[in-house]
């Protein structure tokens, strides 16, 4: 049973943290928590289910669409919305990402009403499988599990290897400096949102399937996932997978020991969090000096 509870927690940990790194790109360049990234992902998964149901074309045709929308949404996002503030404050950018969730949610619930619907997805919660003699995991959990490892090693060698990463890491650094060495800072600001959306719009389909599609989805798992993301430290891209595996374990235990509970266990995680270690437990701690 203990095995179990394990597992089903690193499951559902693992989607948790793989949202968690979408919203830590965009933290890591701009020291901003877009609050929209909930409703970017609800979004893309709308106009998955849209192709899928108006159209019928196969799962991974839609898949792909889906993933070119998300990204296009997220420069979009960046250029006209975040991009035109004048001398724009942490907390003033912080209240523009507010506003766009509030037009996403919308937007949605205009087009595709607020009925709830299921999304068609290709790997099934109920067929379970074990591929570990005493470890019963469903396809859903087993797709999890690869795609994060694959998004993380992609990740370790985008911004190890690649200009464009090793120009995001010189702009969350300095931004005045990596302007001086020719960066084009702007440009990665957007390149940066449409991998947030990118990564956000993948998870969010993966919490459809769990559940039912509908405007509200992704509040709570953005709740999770930003727990996670301030558990494992919000400039640490594996802290906050890290994260996001503890938050799960944890949610899991709640849930089954004392379910009343388990709601709530975010939060928690949230204010214990920023109280003894703000940073969290795998990022390197600083303090600027002005």
């Amino acid at each position: 049973m203990i095995e179990q509870l394990i597992i089903e927690g690193l499951a559902i940990g693992a989607c948790y943290g793989l949202f968690g790194v979408a919203v830590a790109i965009i933290y890591k360049t701009s020291e901003v928590v877009n609050f929209g990234q909930g409703e970017m992902g609800m979004i893309s998964t709308f106009v998955a289910y849209h192709i899928l149901a108006q159209y019928g074309l196969p799962f991974w045709l839609a898949f792909l669409i889906t993933i070119v929308f998300a990204i296009l949404l997220g420069m979009f996002i960046e250029f006209f919305f975040m991009r035109p503030a004048k001398d724009p404050t942490v907390l003033g950018l912080i209240i523009i990402t507010l506003g766009a969730e509030m037009l996403l949610m919308g937007l949605a619930s205009w087009k595709w009403g607020a009925e709830q619907k299921d999304f068609t997805f290709p790997l099934s919660v109920q067929e379970l499988h074990e591929p570990i003699p005493g470890f019963v995991l469903n396809e859903w959990s087993m797709g999890v599990f690869i795609l994060t490892g694959l998004i993380m090693v992609m990740l370790f060698l985008f911004f190890r290897y690649s200009n464009l990463g090793i120009a995001m890491r010189a702009t969350q650094q300095n931004q005045n400096a990596a302007k001086i060495m020719g960066i084009k800072v702007e440009r990665v600001f957007s390149f940066t949102w449409g991998m947030s959306s990118l990564i956000g719009a993948v998870a969010a389909m993966f919490f459809a399937a769990r559940s039912v599609l509908d405007p509200n989805f992704m509040m709570e798992p953005f709740m999770r996932a930003f727990a996670a993301a301030v558990l494992g430290g919000l400039t640490s891209i594996p802290g906050v997978v890290v994260g996001g595996l503890l938050l799960g374990i944890i949610e899991n235990f709640f849930g089954y020991l004392w379910p009343v509970w388990k709601p709530i266990v975010a939060f928690v995680v949230i204010i214990i969090i920023l109280t003894i270690r703000p940073s969290g437990l795998f990022a390197k701690h600083y303090v600027k000096k002005v």
